[in-house]
């Protein structure tokens, strides 16, 4: 019998298991995957280390992730560097670096943006700002309102937008004007961070931890139930079909999966069932991977080089959604550390498997072709390995509905919405990770994860 199985081995698991492990909890965490991580894995070909899908962190100085890094000792595991500038955004009128210095990132955009000088010093002052009521009394506000309310030139507006559509999926007509506060930030004004090794440090080092505090770990096991007794979680059932008796089952997969598969239809109340059937799913990602020669050209390596051809991010959004590649207003890329891999990538909607079986050649060699003409002159001639990841392959290493990259999609409806933490109709049964409405990123996962670590310590004591 274990105090706690925890379904899902990505961040947010590995912080929850660390933490209740670290309490003296038994903890098992069962994992799908032959490897820890989630989307924050690293994988090798020909000697060349690639990032599946996060590429560096942010939230080190201004958000939870140096307390979580502090609690759980992980500096004295993993080395990382932060690298200045984070982002770097190019429009067809000016390129605008993040830097590691603020009042630098001010200065370059007040040049850029003479008459909103003094705007963009209040806008910056805000989102950095202390005060969690000012966000509070504007819940129902989107990014875009935020923007607006210090704002008026629209290219400033698109320019300061187009790293969080990149980091989660939105338009800032639709993102939360608190999530995109976060995002900008964690991923943006305190970006950068990267491990020594690649992303895979991250969630390797977090594994260590938990097993050194005697956690427990399973991989290639997927959960097929999560067994109810007296609407009270009492274990999981393995896909072969063993079964592992738990006091407490914490889900960091899917929430669709979690509430429509592991649990059951039967289990789940109409009124949370509508719920989730009218949730908006994030968007997925088109990512490739280069693997190049060091005489290749590239972009400053560790920088977040954001590409952007036009300012309409409305528009941009239905291209994404529709999976319309000739219309995309741009895309993310990165060349490694060690100057020895680029990765690249669009927000694109998921389709159908048969769709990207039939289009993932022509979908990687269209990306390549703007890279070699908008980016890196030449490039094809420096190519040592190319492969891609489409949509349909983040569902099959993740399970993550369609692929999702963020979870939900983070409008301001759909953020902290009541019982996805705690459902209330299961006993001893918690969510975490991305798609608890509560965050996304690294960051926001390892929030969730060390939140639902003590809200589960909490009932322990108070019981």
């Amino acid at each position: 019998m274990y105090d706690v199985v925890i379904i899902g081995a990505g961040i947010g698991g590995l912080v929850c298991g660390c933490y209740l492990a670290k309490a003296g909890m038994k903890v098992l965490i069962v994992e799908q995957h032959h490897k820890p991580g989630g989307y924050c894995t690293s994988f090798k070909r020909r000697g060349v280390t690639f990032d599946a899908a996060a590429h560096s962190f942010g939230g080190y100085r201004y958000g939870i992730l140096g307390r979580v890094f502090s609690d759980l000792k992980i500096e004295k595991r993993m080395n990382f560097t932060r690298f200045d500038p984070s982002d770097i955004v190019i429009t067809p009128d000016c390129r605008i670096s993040f830097w590691a210095d603020l009042d630098k990132t001010i200065r370059e955009l007040q040049k850029a943006f003479p008459d909103e000088s003094k705007s963009i010093k209040e806008f910056f002052a805000f989102v950095l700002g202390p005060d969690p009521e000012a966000f509070s009394r504007r819940r129902s506000w989107t990014f875009k309102d935020l923007l607006n309310h210090f704002i008026s030139d629209e290219k400033l507006k698109a320019i300061v937008s187009f790293p969080l559509f990149g980091n989660g999926g939105l338009p800032p007509s639709q993102m939360s004007a608190l999530l995109g506060a976060q995002i900008f930030k964690q991923f943006i004004l305190d970006g950068g961070y990267y491990p020594e090794g690649g992303m895979q440090a991250l969630p390797d080092a977090l594994s260590e931890i938990f097993k050194e505090h005697s956690g427990k770990m399973l991989f290639s096991r997927p959960v097929r139930k999560i067994r109810i007794k007296e609407r009270k979680v009492s274990g999981v059932v393995l896909d072969n079909g063993d079964f592992i008796p738990a006091r407490y089952v914490v889900s960091n997969c899917d929430a669709r999966q979690t509430f429509l598969k592991l649990l059951g239809k039967r289990v789940v109340t109409h009124e949370f069932l509508d719920t989730i059937n009218n949730m908006v799913l994030s968007l997925s990602m088109f990512i490739l991977y280069l693997g190049i020669d060091k005489s290749a050209n590239l972009s400053p390596p560790g920088s977040n080089v954001w590409l952007l051809f036009h300012y309409d991010l409305d528009k941009a959004y239905l291209s994404a959604k529709s999976g319309d590649f000739r219309n995309i207003a741009g895309y993310m890329v990165r060349t490694s550390p060690d100057k020895k891999a680029v990765l690249a990538f669009i927000n694109t909607s998921f389709r159908s498997k048969n769709y990207w079986t039939l289009n993932k050649i022509k979908w990687t060699e269209a990306l390549l072709r703007k890279l070699e003409s908008e980016v890196f002159p030449g490039l094809s001639n420096h190519i040592l390995h190319k492969e891609a990841a489409t949509p349909y392959t983040l569902y099959r290493y993740t399970l993550n509905d369609k692929g999702a990259a963020y979870g939900w999609a983070g409008m301001p409806s759909q953020l902290a919405i009541s019982g996805f933490r705690k459902p209330s109709f299961i006993q001893g049964l918690y969510l975490t990770g991305h798609w608890t409405t509560q965050g996304l990123g690294i960051p926001g996962v390892c929030y969730a994860g060390s939140d639902t670590s003590q809200m589960i310590l909490r009932k322990e004591k108070h019981s």
